[in-house]
């Protein structure tokens, strides 16, 4: 009896991990093509990105223990505030805070995911986008094999069939095309230097300098930080809008809401600016060239 039940819980895992590699082979393939990079790095990117859900899975687990550390508390006090989207439609307060806590977690995770494996391999945004890209492959990758895991155990594989069609074409997408556009910003803000110096000579950016001499900053200093703030905000404000669109079912909006974020990523990665080789990050940029 024992041994059969291993064997069954074997077959499950072993089977999960094959329906999640069939869209992480076939995303990657078309996101590959666009910007080829070298094959260990895209290897090491992936697995770092795949791991990454470990320390989520570790901070829910650690609520039982300290339930103070769970984030998610703060939205129970907004349960009974509504925010009304259509005359028909209202939606706590609650799950708006929720799925944003959800947003703020998972592209932080892909985002430290990128910057461990960070280095003079990145030559221009392009790059940026591509590795992000791939990070979120690999953290599309654990969390369809826990999903379809948790699936065939409860309600057995003859139920997996319409999951797996949803999650390998619109759950996984989603995941690219949210990290795809934050790398499009952690690029910019790697680069900050070169980037900033060519928009002076274009006379751009008269608020920021005004600000730096304000703050007492220095100006690329800050044109990366504020790149990269923005690159979070709209990666997560993305991923909020995916999951509230499923929790109100309209899901007639996530076919052009996917179509048009998969428009956006294509268009980045053809930007004849993002192809711009700089050859270094900002932090590996030598001290003379940081001179203003």
């Amino acid at each position: 009896m024992w041994y059969n039940m291993q064997m069954a819980t074997t077959i499950q895992i072993i089977g999960s991990i094959l329906l999640a590699s069939i869209p992480a082979f076939i995303w990657g393939h078309i996101f590959y093509k666009k910007n080829p990079e070298k094959k260990s790095l895209v290897a090491l990117t992936f697995t770092l990105g795949a791991l990454a859900v470990f320390p989520i899975l570790i901070y829910k687990f650690l609520w039982q223990f300290f339930p103070w550390i769970n984030a998610f508390r703060l939205a129970d006090n907004y349960q009974n505030d509504f925010i009304g989207l259509t005359n028909l439609t209202l939606l706590p307060l609650s799950v708006i805070i929720t799925f944003m806590i959800v947003g703020v977690i998972e592209e932080i995770m892909k985002l430290i995911s990128v910057k461990l494996i960070d280095d003079d391999s990145f030559g221009s945004i392009d790059d940026a986008i591509e590795f992000f890209i791939i990070a979120a492959l690999g953290f599309s990758f654990t969390e369809n094999i826990l999903y379809f895991f948790n699936i065939w155990l409860t309600h057995g594989p003859s139920a997996l069939f319409l999951p797996f069609l949803f999650r390998s074409s619109f759950s996984t997408l989603a995941h690219l095309i949210f990290s795809g556009i934050l790398g499009y910003y952690y690029g910019i803000a790697h680069f900050a230097t070169p980037i900033f110096q060519e928009e002076i000579r274009k006379n751009r950016h008269k608020i920021i300098q005004k600000l730096h001499t304000f703050l007492s900053l220095r100006r690329e200093k800050l044109f990366s930080q504020e790149h990269l703030l923005e690159g979070l905000l709209i990666s997560i404000g993305l991923h909020a809008i995916f999951n509230i669109l499923l929790e109100v079912n309209w899901t007639f909006l996530i076919i052009p809401f996917l179509v048009g974020g998969y428009l956006a990523l294509s268009y980045l990665f053809v930007k004849k600016e993002n192809h711009k080789n700089y050859g270094r990050l900002l932090n590996k940029l030598s001290p003379s060239s940081l001179q203003d």
